[in-house]
């Protein structure tokens, strides 16, 4: 069977840095696909720098932590801390939802909105996925799912990376450190993710093998050529956060900042794209079709 592979960038419309990144990573790299805020500083920089790149699949990348609603607070109560925005982490959500402080009425009001603003704006959505994996938890994937099917969006991330053991431990002692961290996340997400995927597939939804993120943020060359040589058959869809720091960037609460633009280096390296001819690994989007591909350039 083939190897197909998305190369799919999370945070679209965080800030215009990103966004150049990101769209840097299609034209001049490997990048098929971006997840994008519905309600974020840059969203729409994003949308309509979008229209010139049809190339570029677009999927929504949900917000329930670190962020603003698009609803009014009084609408999603439970959703909000008192500053009327969002947890400001997937850790007091995730506690909230366990001790069902979280409304799943709320959840599905606010991301309905959130799909239908981007919807509105002429996008049209090839996946779902979440801000920093919060729909790993399983009533909330059921709603996500369940809103797939509404909306006719034929793909859902489940955010479990199933070769997490083979993580290779590159970088200094802080980057080592935060793959072994992130490899123990992962690997307790394995309940979730499995009834995630049987929920998926009850509803004829297709959830892609995934990769990357055990190495969310230190993804160097040995790690990236290793996963990309590890790829099964089916589709695989690999993670990334390109990006340019800026300075909305710097005051934004993410730690990703410096990694963007060293992922960004490897997506448009000439050593990256060589390695997938020589893997025979197809480069798609979430639809599967085929991207089109400009000459690649190195921009390091």
């Amino acid at each position: 069977m083939l190897r197909r592979l998305v190369v799919n960038a999370d945070d679209l419309g965080l800030t215009a840095g990103v966004n150049d990144g990101i769209f840097d990573a299609h034209e001049h790299g490997i990048l098929t696909s971006a997840s994008l805020l519905a309600n974020a500083p840059a969203t729409a920089d994003a949308v309509r720098r979008a229209r010139s790149h049809p190339s570029l699949g677009l999927g929504a990348h949900l917000t329930l932590v670190d962020g603003s609603p698009i609803l009014p607070p009084t609408h999603v109560p439970t959703l909000l801390e008192g500053d009327g925005r969002f947890r400001r982490s997937w850790k007091p959500f995730i506690v909230a939802c366990l001790q069902r402080r979280v409304s799943l009425v709320d959840v599905e009001r606010e991301l309905t909105a959130q799909i239908q603003r981007l919807l509105g704006a002429g996008v049209t959505l090839t996946h779902l996925d979440a801000h920093k994996h919060v729909h790993a938890y399983p009533p909330i994937f059921a709603v996500v799912a369940r809103l797939a099917v509404r909306f006719g969006i034929p793909v859902v991330r489940v955010p479990y990376e199933r070769s997490s053991r083979r993580s290779v431990l590159g970088g200094d002692a802080r980057d080592r450190w935060a793959v072994r961290r992130q490899a123990v996340l992962n690997a307790a997400m394995w309940p979730w993710a499995r009834r995630n995927a049987h929920t998926a597939a009850s509803l004829g939804l297709r959830t892609p093998q995934f990769i990357g993120r055990v190495h969310t943020g230190v993804i160097g060359k040995p790690a990236l050529h290793s996963m990309l040589r590890a790829i099964r058959s089916g589709v695989t869809e690999l993670m990334v956060h390109p990006g340019y720091v800026d300075d909305v960037l710097r005051r934004t609460s993410t730690r990703l900042l410096d990694s963007r633009q060293q992922e960004l280096d490897l997506l448009c390296s000439m050593e990256t794209r060589a390695l997938l001819l020589g893997e025979r690994i197809d480069l798609v989007r979430h639809d599967l079709t085929h991207s089109v591909r400009r000459s690649v350039r190195h921009v390091s």
